[in-house]
């Protein structure tokens, strides 16, 4: 979000011509208004409140309101302005950030480590909305678990401008002086041109690729945008007569309650910002041109009163606190969501390290002066850095440690075979004297070796990083074919060309067909789209016109390529309470591959854990079933397809679910192998040892 509290004071310099400067109490209520909002959003009702707009438009008013009062005045100093928004927003980030790394390092799950660093530094940079912009292109990282640090995503878009306000509004400047034109004037049509060209981006984007919208830097412009206009025009629309008393008093109502319902009633997550934003924006809007109303039942002695006041004083360090506090007691605790009593309790936690933030930082280092609180905020800044630095230096280590899958003492998949004893693990482990164990799912406990991979270095885990894969991440959006090949390991021609197709669950088994495939000199060919399934549907949004335009096409491709079988998913939402199905979509795919004289290998899909599995290991211990998933809880018995009356005669079907789970749970560790790398997909390690099943099928049912 915006900060709260970051942006310049509500009480501003003398008054030129076009832009009457004032205090305005209720600006600072409206600010607290905002928090207290988002806090309360995501702690007890785990949305978006759309205060995070309002904030953008508050900055907006402020500063391009005091830059324009500038250039009024002579001219405007960029450096001087630059130096003293970061004089007010460096102590507390730093401070914040520090704790952060610190309350990381001892709290958070080791499949966190990595992230959390990265995001860390981007927010130190006000970078860390570019980094979720990335994450959220990449379909794989959208997966990933919301990080102690994911809320500086505005304040970094709010640096960026605080970078960029100054400058533009200094060669608005410039160029009125030169021209001898009206600044008021020529700043109000930049403000519109820049504003409207954000805005209709931000339309536009919304609608193509939301998640990337939400935290791309020019569609948020037009809020700031919005709030420099108001700043430049309140005077004069607070002039109006028609603004009477009671007037005045309706609209302040009518924009509070607006911004109290807009979480309410509005996806804001999902739709903002786009149109939407309009909402909280036009809602902030009201309030500041109902201004001090003069009305008895105004809403301004409410938002100009001692309480929301005070929290407007605190704003900035209560919205920088709430959300690691949030996101480390959900951690520890091990929930999605927070009663209303622990919620209660995250929320004062807040507010007490608001206070102290702002009594013994804000407040001592803001008297210094602007050098010394630039000195100050720097000196935390290297602290924040030097934190970082050695925390990922041993995330890296963690991440690094990888045992060979297959090997004696990490069979992986192997050790689910009938009979399998830990041959040779003594050999490979001193330490280890009973090499058999009574349930061989769960590793051997009598020789706890290391997990492979590792909780630091599982979220990287994917086929795509593997030897000569040259597939990268998943693209969800994307409505093009991107090949990704695997050649042949030798000079000769593959004897067999492979296609592997459909989402990120397909894709994961890549990792299975790799060493079978070097074996046998065979090529793989992938086509992958996120959270597309091959099929004549889209059936994970059925919205998505996109995914059955993209399968439309593939099913097209693969009948011109004419591979010796196509690898596909044969089901899906294998999830707790056997919900796994057989999609008709499917089989009407298979049918055209059937008609294209193509064979189709299916493969059963593996389940789908409703938890984030390395994080309920690094909780709950190694080879603790409550990481695991009762395995008639999320497998049905016969398979789905096997009660689909017109699968063709090209199909064939692998079974994974021996080679995941033991006749009664699907654990989450196998052979010392970690099985999965989030709450859905497994790991590329453990689809590695997963290569007899599928080397076996090949060689009965196809005669590869």
């Amino acid at each position: 979000m915006t900060t709260p509290g970051g942006a310049p004071s509500a009480r501003t310099g003398a008054a030129p011509s076009g832009s009457r400067s004032r205090f305005r109490p209720e600006l600072q209520g409206l600010r607290a208004l905002a928090v207290l909002l988002v806090v309360a959003y995501h702690v007890w009702f785990d949305r978006v409140s759309g205060g995070v707009d309002v904030f953008f438009l508050i900055t907006g008013f402020l500063i391009v309101g005091g830059l324009y009062r500038a250039g009024v005045r002579g001219g405007v100093d960029i450096l001087a302005t630059w130096r003293r928004q970061l004089s007010r927003l460096l102590p507390a980030i730093t401070v914040v950030l520090a704790a952060g790394v610190v309350a990381g390092a001892v709290l958070l799950p080791e499949s966190r480590w990595l992230s959390t660093v990265r995001e860390t530094v981007a927010s130190l940079l006000f970078l860390q909305n570019w980094e979720l912009a990335a994450g959220a292109v990449d379909y794989a990282a959208r997966n990933d678990a919301a990080s102690i640090v994911q809320h500086f995503w505005s304040l970094s878009i709010q640096g960026q401008f605080y970078l960029l306000a100054p400058l533009l509004v200094a060669g608005v400047v410039l160029a009125a002086q030169r021209d001898r034109a009206d600044l008021h004037t020529r700043l109000t049509g930049t403000l519109l041109a820049i504003g409207g060209a954000s805005l209709g981006y931000s339309v536009y984007l919304t609608l193509v690729n939301q998640p990337l919208a939400y935290f791309h830097s020019l569609t948020r412009v037009w809020e700031f945008a919005l709030g420099g206009l108001l700043a430049l025009w309140i005077s004069r629309i607070e002039d109006r007569p028609e603004l009477t008393p009671g007037t005045r008093a309706t609209l302040g109502w009518f924009g509070v309650l607006a911004l109290v319902s807009c979480g309410v009633l509005l996806p804001v997550d999902r739709a903002f910002p786009g149109w939407a934003a309009l909402w909280p924006t036009l809602a902030a809007a009201m309030v500041l041109v109902a201004g001090r109303s003069g009305h008895r039942l105004g809403v301004d002695r409410l938002l100009s009163g001692p309480v929301l006041r005070t929290v407007g004083d605190l704003s900035f360090p209560l919205y920088l606190w709430h959300w690691p506090i949030l996101v480390l007691t959900l951690v520890t605790t091990g929930q999605e969501r927070l009663s209303l009593s622990a919620g209660t309790a995250v929320v004062a936690v807040s507010f007490v390290l608001a206070w102290l933030t702002h009594r013994f930082v804000e407040e001592p280092i803001g008297r210094l002066g602007v050098r010394h609180a630039l000195r100050a905020g720097g000196a935390l800044a290297l602290v924040v850095l030097i934190g970082s630095a050695g925390w990922f230096g041993a995330a890296t280590v963690r991440a690094s440690v990888q045992v060979e899958a297959g090997s004696p003492s990490h069979p992986g998949a192997v050790a689910l075979a009938p009979g399998f004893e830990y041959a040779g693990l003594a050999d490979e482990d001193p330490a280890a004297e009973n090499p058999a164990d009574e349930n061989p799912a769960a590793g051997n406990p009598a020789a706890e070796v290391a997990l492979t991979p590792s909780l630091a270095g599982a979220p990287d885990d994917w086929s795509y990083h593997r030897g000569t894969w040259n597939c990268g991440p998943l693209q969800r959006d994307d409505v093009e074919i991107h090949y990704c090949t695997i050649p042949p390991p030798g000079e000769e021609p593959a004897e067999r060309t492979l296609a592997v197709v459909g989402d990120s669950h397909a894709q994961q088994y890549v990792a299975s067909l790799m060493p079978v495939a070097a074996q046998r000199n065979w090529e793989i060919v992938g086509m992958f789209r996120g959270a597309c399934p091959f099929s004549t549907v889209s059936e994970t949004d059925p919205a998505d016109d996109g995914c059955t335009a993209w399968n439309g096409a593939v099913a097209e491709e693969l009948a011109g390529l004419q591979p010796d079988a196509v690898l596909t998913l044969a089901t899906r939402e294998a999830r707790p309470g056997l919900t796994e199905v057989t999609p008709q979509g499917f089989v009407d795919a298979w049918w055209r591959m059937h008609e294209a004289g193509v064979h189709v290998v299916a493969v059963r899909d593996n389940p789908r854990p409703d938890f984030f599995v390395p994080e309920c290991i690094s909780r709950e211990g190694r080879h603790a079933e409550a990481c695991g998933l009762p395995r008639h809880d999320v497998y049905p018995t016969p398979p789905p397809y096997a009660a689909v009356p017109d699968v063709p005669p090209n199909v064939s079907f692998v079974d994974t679910a021996p080679a995941i789970c033991d006749p009664e749970l699907c654990p989450a560790e196998v052979g010392n192998v970690l099985v999965y790398m989030d709450d859905n997909h497994l790991t590329a390690t453990y689809a590695e040892t997963m290569a007899p099943l599928f080397a076996d099928h090949f060689e009965r049912q196809l005669g590869w």
